[in-house]
């Protein structure tokens, strides 16, 4: 089964692009051998990510990431079984907080400007 998993979380400290680098690069490595697809956006200090692979692969990666000090508020926006992969060439790409992502901030905020809405999180308990 192939699902897809989609959080925001709030920096815990300020991220330069070195820590932005080591991330990606450590993401891409991990997320290889794991079979997980996905990308990753930081804008206004909140990572929001989604994470496309098997239940188990994704679940494990997710529970990690609550561990990551680099968090804080995490939260899980969406959370299904997809029919493919949306990021079939990327172990982990980085999206820019660029206009042409716009769509994609916005279905997660209720704002023009990214802030996740949190009361509308759904309970990753139950999901994963």
């Amino acid at each position: 089964m192939l699902i897809q998993l989609t959080y925001a979380s709030r920096t815990s400290r300020v991220l330069g692009p070195a820590d932005i680098k080591d991330i990606l690069g450590a993401s891409q490595r991990n997320n290889a051998r794991a079979g997980i697809t996905g990308a990753l956006c930081l804008n206004n200090g909140i990572f929001l990510q989604q994470l496309e692979g098997d239940r188990a692969a994704v679940n494990a990666l997710y529970h990690r990431l609550l561990k990551d000090t680099r968090h804080k508020d995490t939260a899980v926006l969406d959370f299904g079984e997809i029919p493919h992969r949306r990021f079939t060439s990327w172990s982990m790409g980085l999206l820019g907080s660029l206009d042409a992502n716009r769509q994609l901030f916005l279905k997660y905020s209720s704002t023009p400007r990214f802030r996740p809405v949190q009361h509308e999180h759904l309970d990753a308990a139950q999901l994963l």
